[in-house]
C-alpha cells in the first residue's frame, strides 16, 4: 500500500511539473509574439552595407541577449526521443524561442534609441553548462543577436 501511495505522489509530481513546464513555455509565446507584433516596423537585415542613397542621422551598435535552461521534463523526453532517433522537438522550442528573445530585446534597444531598422544582423548560441560526463548538469543556452541600429534622416 506504501510504494502504491509514493507512486501515486511521484505521478502527481511529475504530472504538475509537466503542466507547468508547458504553461510557463506557451506564456513566453504569447508575449513573444506580443512583442513582435509590436516591434515589427522595425527592419533587420543581415546585409552590412547600407544603401548608398540612405541617409543616416544616427546609428549605434545593439544587442539582445538572453538564456533559456531546460527544464527536467524536456530532458527526459529528449533522452526517450535519442533512443528511437528523429528530431528533438523539446529542445527545437527551446531554441525558437531564445533565438527569438533575442531578436525582440535588441529591437527594443533599437527602438529606445530611436531606430527603424538594424543592419549586419548577427547571431551567436553556446551552451552553458550541460553534461560535464557526470550526466546531471542542466542543459542551458545562450543567445546573442547583434547588429548596427540606424536612425534615417527624414525624407525632404
Amino acid at each position: 500500500m506504501g510504494n502504491a501511495i509514493d507512486l501515486a505522489i511521484f505521478a502527481a509530481l511529475l504530472l504538475a511539473g509537466l503542466c507547468s513546464g508547458r504553461a510557463v513555455e506557451w506564456a513566453h509565446y504569447r508575449r513573444l509574439r506580443f512583442r513582435e507584433t509590436r516591434l515589427r516596423d522595425i527592419l533587420i537585415f543581415c546585409e552590412g552595407r547600407v544603401p548608398a542613397d540612405m541617409r543616416v542621422r544616427q546609428s549605434a551598435l545593439v544587442v539582445g541577449e538572453v538564456v533559456i535552461a531546460e527544464d527536467y521534463f524536456k530532458r527526459a523526453t529528449a533522452t526517450l526521443q535519442k533512443l528511437v532517433g528523429g528530431r528533438l522537438t523539446a529542445y527545437e522550442t527551446l531554441l525558437d524561442r531564445g533565438r527569438r528573445e533575442a531578436i525582440v530585446r535588441m529591437k527594443t534597444e533599437a527602438r529606445r534609441l530611436g531606430a527603424d531598422m538594424v543592419f549586419n544582423v548577427r547571431f551567436a548560441t553556446t551552451t552553458i553548462g550541460g553534461d560535464s560526463g557526470g550526466g546531471r548538469g542542466m542543459f542551458s543556452a545562450a543567445f546573442v543577436a547583434y547588429g548596427t541600429a540606424l536612425a534615417r534622416e527624414p525624407a525632404p
